[in-house]
């Protein structure tokens, strides 16, 4: 998979995606970043990307063209039309569904707005799918594009070592996940669960999704589904 970050601020992404299993998965050749400046596809002296929005208001919009032409340079050098995303708090809220439906593509490019956002008529013209990382507001879209790389990048096939590894996650089910524990045995009195050191895989099975369900309707109730409440 293939994904290029449009942004303001390349280092910030580029220390981030090259760390911990993203890093491998990068080291791997399974998957690929590109984060370009939007500075470097403006066409003033002063690189400036923004100004002030008509109709009066505070901050600044980052301006269409330099943004355009970015998205231009990415897709005259890509073999296929990658899909474009945009990070806003205007946007659907992510989801685990949503990062694995993205994680099937084989190139996306990721739009990072900052200031007060971007002209309008930018996405009027490319019409990016636009995501949300949660109902509030950052100083730009990089943090939630880095979100959104981590989340989609680790579902690819090969990034992690077992495709068990997010399957039996939080959310990937529609339930959030049952509680880990590992050694000791016993913590400051507090003992693991019998089941799951008396090697039954049945029963260890049955406790996790018992567990699960239990714990998703004390915290998230709102995300069982008709099937659970009946029973």
């Amino acid at each position: 998979m293939k994904i290029d970050i449009m942004t303001l601020f390349p280092d910030m992404c580029d220390t981030v995606l090259g760390e911990s299993i993203i890093g491998r998965g990068v080291k791997k050749g399974i998957l690929s970043f590109d984060c370009l400046n939007i500075r470097d596809f403006t066409t003033n002296k002063h690189k400036s990307v923004d100004d002030y929005p008509y109709g009066g208001a505070k901050g600044m919009i980052m301006q269409a063209d330099p943004i355009f032409r970015c998205y231009e340079h990415i897709c005259e050098n890509s073999k296929e039309k990658p899909h474009l995303i945009y990070m806003s708090p205007k946007g659907t809220v992510l989801t685990q569904k949503r990062a694995l439906e993205l994680s099937r593509l084989s190139h996306i490019v990721i739009l990072c707005g900052h200031y007060e956002g971007v002209d309008q008529r930018l996405l009027d013209e490319l019409e990016p799918e636009e995501i949300s990382i949660g109902d509030y507001v950052l100083t730009g879209g990089e943090l939630p594009a880095l979100v959104l790389c981590d989340t989609v990048s680790r579902l690819v096939s090969g990034v992690l070592s077992d495709d068990e590894c997010f399957t039996d996650e939080s959310h990937f089910n529609g339930l959030l996940e049952h509680a880990q524990y590992t050694r000791p045995e016993i913590w400051r009195g507090r003992a693991v669960p019998e089941v799951l050191i008396s090697g039954h895989h049945a029963n260890i099975e049955k406790w996790k999704k018992e567990n699960a369900l239990s714990c998703t309707k004390e915290r998230r109730p709102d995300m069982i589904k008709d099937v659970y409440d009946k029973d």
